[in-house]
């Protein structure tokens, strides 16, 4: 079945796939130094946006989909503290851990119904709304490592 043509559960995973997959896409061609290389004054680098991807993943379905406290996942409390890199994080450790947390984001959002109601910062919030906001995100962080990574590639050819 094309993507174009699914029920909505199939299109709402499906377009959330394609949005995971140019995340994951920003490392592929970038070397670890590459890929940490900061060229904006925000915490934003290709290895950070990657990084921040995980703990939307992880926040959303693996946190509230799932009702596993933020805490026992291990996230940071703020935002900025997703994008912050450790000496150990490496294109590779960084694209495994964020394609592991997106199997298991499929995995938790399969056992619950798009209509399924979700706490949200004391408002409800249904699947369909996590999936749609969660194409949103991860399309934006996306296009600014599309940037980024066009940037260095520019750099590498100057």
């Amino acid at each position: 079945m094309k993507i174009g043509q699914a029920d909505e559960r199939a299109l709402l995973e499906g377009m959330v796939d394609i949005q995971r997959e140019q995340v994951s896409g920003i490392l592929a061609d970038l070397d670890d130094e590459e890929a940490r290389r900061k060229l904006v004054p925000s915490l934003t680098t290709p290895l950070g946006l990657v990084k921040h991807a995980t703990f939307v993943e992880k926040v959303w379905f693996h946190a509230r989909v799932a009702g596993v406290s933020r805490k026992e996942i291990g996230l940071p409390d703020t935002i900025d503290e997703s994008f912050v890199l450790d000496d150990e994080d490496t294109v590779e450790s960084i694209r495994s851990a964020y394609e592991a947390a997106c199997a298991h984001s499929r995995e938790v959002a399969a056992e619950h119904e798009l209509d399924e109601e979700f706490d949200w910062h004391g408002n409800k919030v249904s699947l369909r709304f996590i999936y749609a906001h969660m194409i949103q995100e991860l399309a934006r962080h996306a296009g600014h490592g599309d940037i980024l990574v066009e940037q260095i590639q520019a750099a590498r050819n100057a």
